[in-house]
Parts: C-alpha cells; structure tokens; sequence
C-alpha cells in the first residue's frame, strides 16, 4: 500500500464496510487496511473461531479504535446467506460499503442444498443475494459502494455464460473436464461477477450507490487448497510469481476509500485503474438476462421476493 495518499483519499473515517471472505488471503488484507483508515467492519465468514481470532487481530492494531463485527453464514446456502443478511440488518444502523470477496473453486461438481452447483453458488448467486437484500440499507448512506472481487481469469470464456447449463454438467465431464472443465467453470463464475457489477450500476443510475468489480491478479494465498494436492502443487508452483495479499487487495481498498469515483462505476478495474474486460464481459444484453435468471434462481428457495 502506498504510505502517502492525499487528503482527499481518506474518507473511510467511521463509514461502516461490509466484507466476504475476510478471514484469510486477500479479504484478511483488506479488512486490516479498511480497518487501519479508520472503518468500521462486519466480517461475514463460515468459521466462527477464525472469525473472531481476526477480530480480535484488527482490534489490536487499531488499539480497539475499530468497531469489528462477526456475522456467520455459509455462502453456498441461500438460507444462510438471507438470515445473516436479516442479522446484519438488525444490527447495523447503516452499511456503507459492501465487499463481495468470498469465492472457492470446486475440483469436483457439487450441489448445494438448493440444487445449484457449488462454484456458481457461491461465487456469483451469494454476492447477487446478499447485495440484493442489503441494498436498501446501502441506499440510506450518503454514498455507498458494492465492490466485487472477480478474476482476469474471466477471459477463458470464449463463447460467454451457458446460461442452458448453468448446473455445469458439461464443464464437469468428459472431454471438457480433462481440458480444465472445474477451471472453466470457475472463470464462467468470474465473468458473472463483472456482468453482475454492469448491470447493478445499470440498475442504479442516479442512485446514491455505485458498483465496482475489480481484478487482484495472481496472489499467493490459501486459495484452491480444498481439492487435491494436484490443485495444491500447482498453487505452490505459482507462488513464487504471485503477488502478496495486500498487493492484491491494493485495487479493493482504493475502490472504496478514492473520493472521486467518476468513470469508475459498473467498471472493471486492476492496478487501481479502469480496465477492458472481455467482449464478453460487456454485453449488456447477457448482463439484463443474467440478472433475470439469477433472480429465479434465488427465488426458488424463497429467499428473495
């Protein structure tokens, strides 16, 4: 992170952020940087103990200045994710920025209990749902910003979503799998995170919130350590070239403390600057039938009405 910004920058202050997947890797450095300007945070994650051992960490470098929240959902559950959506409303008076960061890349095709398959559960269906429930909270700040964490990894999609196999039966069998199906599977997810972020900031034109998405490029963390020690030694091989987490989150906390955010909304940004995405990544019509679908999607399991 830079050690001199100016003035205009540090308007984190108070203002209460919302973060996913902030119990290690890239989330875990942004919360402590977002924490080290003077926010605020509620911590969505998994596992309780973790959850509150970072905590506890932020809290002792800011020496206790920073309110630090623990709020448990699974973010493959529908269910879970709309009543720690409920407990975050009840408990925050206010919600200024909300991170989307959580995100996981299944070796193995699962379903989750609402019958979506696991990868697009949790990284595209679980940001949808729970910036769709907590909008309205978003809405009562002064300014407020959804920033989502997606992937340059987006542009493996040649042909964009299969939106008639969103299940994923295709990209887990046969001769597509053996040609890194789960893989494909997973950056089909991270272009949903950017057609998402174009058609929220579509949704909200005029409105007082803004959408951001944003690259962190290739960092070392824990990421793909729950498949097989295959997926384990090639996450170790890549090490070596991979940025450090608060490289990574560099562009996140930029997007949510920069003062002026003209041409940054529904955009795609790396190296705190607005980047070209893929063709693919910018056709507004898939971004409207995205939505449409992801609305049904959550819709079958009554938790968005």
């Amino acid at each position: 992170m830079d050690s001199i910004r100016t003035k205009q920058e540090w308007n984190l202050h108070g203002k209460y952020v919302v973060i996913t997947g902030a119990t290690n890797g890239i989330g875990l450095a942004a919360a402590k940087a977002l924490a080290a300007r003077g926010a605020n945070l509620g911590i969505v994650a998994r596992n309780k103990s973790k959850a509150d051992e970072v905590a506890s960490q932020i809290k002792h470098l800011t020496n206790n200045r920073s309110i630090v929240d623990v709020f448990i959902a699974d973010m493959a559950s529908q269910r879970s994710i709309s009543q720690v959506a409920a407990e975050i409303l009840d408990s925050c008076f206010k919600v200024d920025v909300l991170v989307n960061n959580a995100g996981a890349l299944f070796e193995t095709r699962q379903i989750t209990e609402d019958g979506v398959e696991m990868t697009w559960a949790v990284n595209h269906l679980a940001p949808f749902l729970l910036t769709s429930l907590l909008l309205d909270r978003l809405k009562e700040s002064a300014s407020a910003r959804v920033i989502t964490t997606t992937s340059h990894g987006h542009k493996m999609v040649k042909k964009g979503i299969e939106f008639s196999d969103l299940s994923s039966e295709r990209f887990y069998s046969g001769f597509k799998k053996l040609m890194g199906g789960p893989t494909l599977c997973y950056a089909q997810s991270k272009l949903g995170n950017i057609l998402f972020t174009s058609e929220l900031a579509r949704r909200l034109e005029g409105s007082n919130v803004t959408a951001h998405c944003f690259d962190p490029g290739l960092v070392a963390t824990n990421f793909n350590q729950n498949n097989s020690a295959l997926a384990r030694a090639t996450m170790a091989v890549m090490k070596p070239f991979s940025r450090t987490p608060e490289e990574g989150a560099d562009t996140l906390v930029w997007l949510a403390e920069v003062s002026d955010i003209t041409g940054l909304n529904g955009q795609y940004c790396a190296d705190r600057q607005v980047m070209t995405p893929s063709d693919m990544a910018i056709d507004k019509e898939a971004a409207k039938r995205l939505w449409e679908i992801s609305e049904e999607q959550v819709r079958k399991s009554g938790t968005l009405e």
